[in-house]
This record gives structure tokens, C-alpha cells and sequence, in this order.
């Protein structure tokens, strides 16, 4: 008898499978899901790339290399999005991280781009590892989301005085892509506003002689396989708070997002997708393709239908849309960088304004932790770099030192509100 029981359990905790999710899938096809699935990829083709763009123009690196960059990540992310919709019937979308992105802009200037593959390829392995070991809840215990989010914020509080300092360079352009931002985010809710702000400024631009067409190169371009090199200060600088945030941040908040519409996420699934897409686009000069916080909370919110076990679709319609995006990589890439520098900055600037207002709430407002949350959002903030490991990692490592001597008593509240998601024991 008890046999039977633990048997019909075990089929019970099965995910329902590829097969069964490709078979449901065109009963869940409708205005709702397809609608959502585009909106959640529009938010991810437009301000995020910037960033990517961003750290690379700083890292030195070429186009050849921003391409097969941005290619593997949106690529392989979309592939997540499929995969683990399809199999789970849950909306689990893939793209990539966004803080990690961020990250990269101070520290690959100190590595070269084998170097900064080998780190993002043990990245992915260490994320792999935590979740195949099951550890991740017990990993995250010892990092707090509040410690982890006052880090994010300072790593991308550049990104909003940037955009301040970018509008005194071209004032006119970069004055109406705000403009139109505002006027998108009361007016048009349904309409991403940093993608108006973009249209507008490009337009503007374009009517003020500001934009470059002529040098680009608007063919297609296949991504570039890098042979990996490993360092022990790339470890330290890339590795280690790559994969931190790509749980801490990204399947933390995905997860959450999750829970909070009923659904009961596999976390550890998560988990190995995100450190197999991780070690997959490295090799092509991606810092990570992983299960991704913003886009779940689009194509899983009621805004993807009323039917909960029908929202799985617009995740699958993401993911297809995503990878497409991939492909095209390097057309994006030229349009982007016909666009003036400063009004780049600007729309990356308002991109990143959710992101930086959840990265505030989420260090702050939930009272424990404050004290190691503000010394990590300080030395973020610094920019500091020691033994060539920069800003991010001395961040996690002071803020969680700061609250172990002077918050003690946050490590051991059960239950805190304080702690990560993703520190619940779930499979």
C-alpha cells in the first residue's frame, strides 16, 4: 500500500512534459498569451541590450564580439523559455541577467575576453552545481536578498546619473526621449515607455542630423566561438558574483513571482537550466542565458489571462520571439550603434528605473539587514577594485560582514522577510 502511495506521489510531483505541454499548447494560443509574450519580449529587446552594448563599448570589445555576445544570450535564453515552459506548463522564461550585465561594465576592462569567457563559463558551472546538489537554499541562507539587492543598486545606480549627465550633451534629443517617456508611462500604460523614448529620440535624431547610418553593417552575422581562459582574479570578480546574482536576483525573483500567482516552481530545475545556459553561452561570449525575474513577472501575471494554467503560452511565445531576436543580433547591434552615444545612455538610464526602485525596496524596506544592505550599496557605489576583484564581489562580502557583526540576529529569524526566496527548501 505504501508502495503504491510513494508511486502515485512521485507521478503526481512529475512535471507534465515537453509532449504533453506542445499538445496543450494551441487551446492556450490566444489574444491574451500571444499579447503578453510580446510585451515581455519587447521590454527585453529594447532597454536591456543597451546595457549590454554599454559594458562592451567599455570593455574595449568589437563589434564582431558585442554581436556574438548579445546573439548567444538572447538566443539561448528564449531556448530556456521554451523548453522549461513547455515541460513544466508554467511560465518560466529565460533571457539573461541584467545586473550581471551592469557588473561587467567596471570589470572586464581588467581581463581579456578569453579570460572573461572562462569566467563566465565556471559561473555557470558553479550555478549548475548548486543545483543539481540541491544546496541552493542553503547557499542563499547565508546571503540575504536585502544585502544582495543594496549591491544591485549601487552596481546600477551609474546607469541613472549617466542618463542626467547624457541630457546636457544633446539636449534637444535626449530632452524629448525623456519627454516621451513621460508621456508613454501616464498616458499609454500598454505601451513600454523606454521603448517610446527610444522612437521619439531616434526620430528627433534623425531630423537634427544626429544619427550615423553609413558605417554599419547591416548583414548578418554569425556568433564567434571563444576558447576559454581561466584565471583565478576573473573567478573572484566575474565567476563568483555572476553566479550569486544569476540565483540571488534572477530565479530569486522569478520564483517569487511565481509563488505569489499559485504556481509551485521548480527551483532547482531552475536552477540547473540557468547554470546549463550559462556554461552553453559562454563559449560564444555570453555572460549568462538563465531564468529571468522581469519577463516570469509579465508572462505570468493576469495580464498573460485569466486562466492560470493556461499562461505557460505566452512564455513559449516569448521564447520563440527571443530566440528570433538572437538571430538578428547583429542588425540590432548596428541600429543601436548609429544611435547617438548620450541618447543610449538615456534610454538605458530609463530601462533600468524599475530595476533600480525594486533593487531600493527590496534592500530597505523590509527593516533587517539595513546596515549590511547600505555598506554594500556604498561599496558598489565605489567602484572600488582590489587585487584586480572589483566593486560587486567586495560588496556581498562587506555587506554580509557588516550585518554578521552589528545585525546578528537577521541570520536566524525563521521566516524572515528579509531572506532570499530562494532559501525555501523547494523542488
Amino acid at each position: 500500500m505504501s508502495k503504491t502511495v510513494s508511486s502515485q506521489k512521485m507521478k503526481a510531483d512529475e512535471p507534465p512534459g515537453i509532449r504533453n505541454g506542445i499538445a496543450d499548447l494551441p487551446n492556450h494560443l490566444n489574444a491574451k498569451t500571444i499579447g503578453a509574450g510580446l510585451i515581455a519580449t519587447v521590454f527585453g529587446c529594447t532597454g536591456p541590450p543597451l546595457i549590454i552594448m554599454s559594458s562592451a563599448m567599455n570593455a574595449g570589445y568589437t563589434t564582431t564580439q558585442t554581436i556574438s555576445w548579445l546573439a548567444s544570450v538572447c538566443f539561448f535564453g528564449g531556448l530556456i523559455s521554451v523548453i522549461m515552459a513547455l515541460r513544466y506548463k508554467q511560465p518560466i522564461v529565460g533571457a539573461w541577467s541584467i545586473p550581471v550585465a551592469v557588473m561587467l561594465g567596471n570589470t572586464l576592462t581588467f581581463f581579456s575576453i578569453e579570460q572573461a569567457v572562462g569566467a563566465y563559463l565556471m559561473g555557470g558551472l558553479l550555478v549548475l552545481i548548486l543545483g543539481v546538489s540541491g544546496l541552493v537554499g542553503k547557499i542563499m541562507r547565508l546571503l540575504p536578498m536585502p544585502i544582495v539587492m543594496g549591491m544591485i543598486a549601487g552596481a546600477m545606480i551609474k546607469f541613472g546619473t549617466d542618463m542626467i549627465s547624457s541630457i546636457e550633451a544633446l539636449p534637444v534629443i535626449c530632452g524629448a526621449a525623456l519627454a516621451a517617456y513621460f508621456l508613454a508611462a501616464r498616458f499609454f500604460r500598454l505601451f513600454p515607455p523606454a521603448l517610446g523614448a527610444l522612437v521619439v529620440g531616434i526620430v528627433v535624431a534623425v531630423f537634427y542630423g544626429g544619427m550615423n547610418f553609413s558605417g554599419g553593417n547591416y548583414s548578418l552575422v554569425l556568433p564567434t566561438v571563444f576558447v576559454p581562459s581561466f584565471s583565478f582574479d576573473a573567478f573572484l570578480s566575474i565567476s563568483l558574483p555572476l553566479a550569486l546574482l544569476v540565483i540571488g536576483a534572477e530565479n530569486a525573483q522569478a520564483t517569487g513571482v511565481l509563488l505569489t500567482e499559485g504556481y509551485k516552481p521548480p527551483v532547482n530545475a531552475m536552477t540547473v537550466a540557468s547554470g546549463i545556459g550559462g556554461i552553453v553561452s559562454s563559449f560564444f561570449g555570453g555572460h549568462n542565458a538563465n531564468v529571468a525575474g522581469p519577463m516570469t513577472a509579465i508572462c505570468a501575471s493576469g495580464e498573460a489571462g485569466q486562466d492560470k494554467e493556461g499562461r505557460y503560452a505566452a512564455a513559449v511565445v516569448n521564447g520563440i520571439l527571443f530566440a528570433g531576436f538572437g538571430v538578428f543580433a547583429s542588425v540590432a547591434v548596428a541600429l543601436i550603434q548609429s544611435v547617438p552615444s548620450p541618447l543610449v545612455s538615456v534610454v538605458a538610464g530609463l530601462a533600468m528605473i524599475g530595476v533600480l526602485i525594486q533593487s531600493f525596496e527590496q534592500a530597505f524596506v523590509t527593516g533587517r539587514f539595513r546596515v549590511g544592505a547600505f555598506f554594500a550599496l556604498v561599496i558598489a557605489m565605489s567602484g572600488i577594485t582590489i587585487f584586480q576583484i572589483s566593486a560587486p564581489f567586495w560588496a556581498l562580502i562587506g555587506g554580509v560582514l557588516v550585518s554578521l557583526i552589528i545585525e546578528p540576529k537577521d541570520f536566524v529569524v525563521p521566516g524572515s522577510a528579509g531572506q532570499n526566496p530562494l532559501a525555501e527548501d523547494l523542488v
